[in-house]
C-alpha cells in the first residue's frame, strides 16, 4: 500500500480537499501508475458541481493525466514498471463488438455500459481516513498514484514530456479528433467552432490540419480570440455583439451556412445554434460538450439533410491511436503546448478551478 496525496471531492458543491490517501497494489490485470502531470478539464468541474450523472462520492476526480508505471498486477503484458503512459477515460478492451468494429471507439467496458466508480471487480483501490474513496472513469488522475485496468493504459514514447502530453488524455485528442475523425473535415471547407476552451481550440487545430479554408471561432470571451487566431481561426465572433441569433450571423457570413460546426461548450441552446448554423443540405454538426439537460429541436433542421453527430475522445481507438498521436506531436506535426496557459503545483488544485471559472485559463496543468 502506498500513502500519497490526492484531491478528494467529499460531496457535491464543495471544493476539493487535498488529503493523504492509501492506494492499494494492483490486482490481476491492473496497473499502478505514478501520475506526474494532470490537466483540469471542464468535466471535472461538472463532478464538483454534482451535475455529472452516475458519479459516487467521495471520489477522486481527474481524467487527463500522464505518468509512469510503478507496478503491475498478475497477467499484465503490455506495460512494465518505468514505462511512460497515459491513462484512458475510454478503455479499449480489444474484444467487444465495438472494439472489433473499425468505425467505433466506445468500448463496451466504458461508463456508457455501467458506471466506472469502482474497478471492474467492484472494489476501490483508494481509501482515506478509513473510508472507501470512489474512482472516476477508472483513472482518477488527481492522485499521485492511481490503479487502472490494463485495457485503459496507453504506453507512449519514452521521449514524451509528461507535463505536455497529459492533454492527450482528454482535451487535445477530443477536439482534434472531432475534426479529423468524426466530422472528417474536407480541404477547402468552412467550419464554425462554438467555445474556445482547450477542446474548442483543439478543434480549430484539427480543422486547420484538415485543410479547412475558413474557420470561424465563436465565444463570448474575447480574450480567447488571439489564441484562436494563432492556432488557425480565420474569423472570431462574439454572439453578444449581434442583435440576431448567432446561427443567422454565421449563415449570412458564409452564404448558406458552414460545412461543419462543432459545439464544445455543453449548453442546449448553443447545441441547437451549432446545428442550425451548418448548411441545411450537407452540413455536419458535431456535439462535443457534455450537456446536463435534454434538448428539443425542430426536426426540419435534420429533414433537409443535416447530420448531427456526437464524439467521445475524438473518435480515437484509444490504446492504439493515442501513442501514435504522441509520436506525431514529437515530430512537431502540431503544437498543443499552446493550450497550456497555467502550470501549478498539485496543492493549488482549487486555484486551478478558480482560473477556469474566471475564464482566465485555457488549460491548467498540475504537477506532482
Amino acid at each position: 500500500v502506498i500513502k500519497c496525496k490526492a484531491a478528494v471531492a467529499w460531496a457535491p458543491g464543495k471544493p476539493l480537499s487535498v488529503e493523504e490517501v492509501e492506494v492499494a497494489p494492483p490486482k490481476a490485470g491492473e496497473v499502478r501508475i505514478k501520475i506526474v502531470a494532470t490537466g483540469i478539464c471542464h468535466t471535472d468541474d461538472h463532478i464538483l458541481k454534482g451535475s455529472l450523472p452516475n458519479v459516487e462520492f467521495p471520489v477522486i476526480p481527474g481524467h487527463e493525466g500522464a505518468g509512469i508505471v510503478e507496478s503491475i498486477g498478475e497477467g499484465v503484458t503490455s506495460v512494465k514498471p518505468g514505462d511512460k503512459v497515459i491513462p484512458l477515460c475510454i478503455p479499449q478492451c480489444g474484444e467487444c463488438s465495438f472494439c472489433r468494429n473499425p468505425e467505433s471507439n466506445c468500448c463496451q467496458q466504458s461508463h456508457f455500459s455501467e458506471p466506472q466508480n469502482l474497478l471492474p471487480d467492484k472494489t476501490s483501490r483508494f481509501s482515506c481516513k478509513g473510508k472507501q474513496i470512489h474512482h472516476f472513469l477508472w483513472v482518477s488522475t488527481f492522485a499521485e498514484y492511481t490503479v487502472v485496468p490494463e485495457y485503459t493504459v496507453a504506453k507512449i514514447d519514452a521521449a514524451a514530456p509528461l507535463d505536455k502530453v497529459c492533454l492527450f488524455g482528454c482535451g487535445f485528442s477530443t477536439g482534434y479528433g472531432a475534426a479529423i475523425n468524426t466530422a472528417k473535415v474536407k480541404p477547402g471547407s468552412t467550419c464554425a467552432v462554438f467555445g474556445l476552451g482547450g477542446v474548442g481550440l483543439s478543434v480549430v487545430m484539427g480543422c486547420k490540419a484538415a485543410g479547412a479554408s475558413r474557420i470561424i471561432a465563436v465565444d463570448i470571451n474575447k480574450d480567447k480570440f488571439a489564441k484562436a487566431k494563432q492556432l488557425g481561426a480565420t474569423d472570431c465572433i462574439n454572439p453578444q455583439d449581434f442583435k440576431k441569433p448567432i446561427q443567422e450571423v454565421l449563415t449570412e457570413m458564409t452564404g448558406q451556412g458552414v460545412d461543419y460546426s462543432f459545439e464544445a461548450i455543453g449548453h442546449a441552446d448553443t447545441m441547437i445554434a451549432a446545428l442550425a448554423s451548418c448548411n441545411m443540405n450537407t452540413g455536419v454538426c458535431v456535439m462535443i460538450g457534455v450537456v446536463d439537460s435534454e434538448i428539443s429541436i425542430d426536426p426540419m433542421l435534420l429533414l433537409t439533410g443535416r447530420t448531427w453527430k456526437g464524439t467521445m475522445l475524438g473518435g480515437w481507438k484509444t490504446r492504439e491511436c493515442i501513442p501514435k498521436l504522441v509520436s506525431s506531436y514529437l515530430e512537431k506535426k502540431f503544437n498543443p503546448d499552446l493550450l497550456i496557459t497555467h502550470t501549478l503545483p498539485f496543492a493549488k488544485v482549487n486555484e486551478g478551478f478558480e482560473l477556469l471559472h474566471a475564464g482566465k485559463s485555457i488549460r491548467t496543468v498540475l504537477l506532482f
